[in-house]
């Protein structure tokens, strides 16, 4: 098992390297070229700037009980078809059960922004929200292990 990471923008790194540490759980992070890592643990890949370059190089490393942290509902789409499993910065871990519900939402969004409409911006984060992620990434790694 392995902690992957879609590392663009990702705000809860630290806390994955400070688990991953501590199970000795190898982690990798993936960022496009514009962003720099150095944790001093992590594997990090550089990807060019190519659209969701980054992601797919993320998936074309998963493999089946692997661990890994998205935003994104088309890459946690593919991270549990591979057998893998996909937690968000807040803790909400994706399952074949609620995924259908996250992509109409996500269509919806999309068709609504190119109807010159609205949405909603993300809300800001919160200390909660990073003990939210810690407590479900601590779960999935802690339920794999033993």
């Amino acid at each position: 098992m392995k902690i992957l990471v879609d590392a663009d923008g990702c705000p809860v790194k630290s806390i994955v390297v400070e688990i991953a540490k501590e199970y000795k759980i190898p982690v990798m992070m993936f960022a496009d070229t514009s962003h720099f890592i150095d944790d001093g643990y992590s594997e990090v890949v550089i990807v060019g700037k190519g659209f969701n370059s980054a992601d797919f190089a993320l998936i074309n490393n998963v493999s089946k009980g692997d661990i890994v942290i998205t935003q994104d509902y088309g890459v946690a789409t593919m991270v549990l078809s591979k057998g893998a499993y996909g937690v968000n910065q807040n803790g909400f871990i994706y399952t074949n059960e609620n995924m259908d519900r996250l992509l109409f939402q996500r269509y919806l969004s999309q068709k609504t922004r190119r109807a010159g409409g609205r949405t909603s911006n993300p809300k800001k984060r919160k200390k909660e929200d990073n003990e939210s992620f810690e407590k479900s990434l601590r779960s999935l790694v802690s339920s794999k292990i033993t």
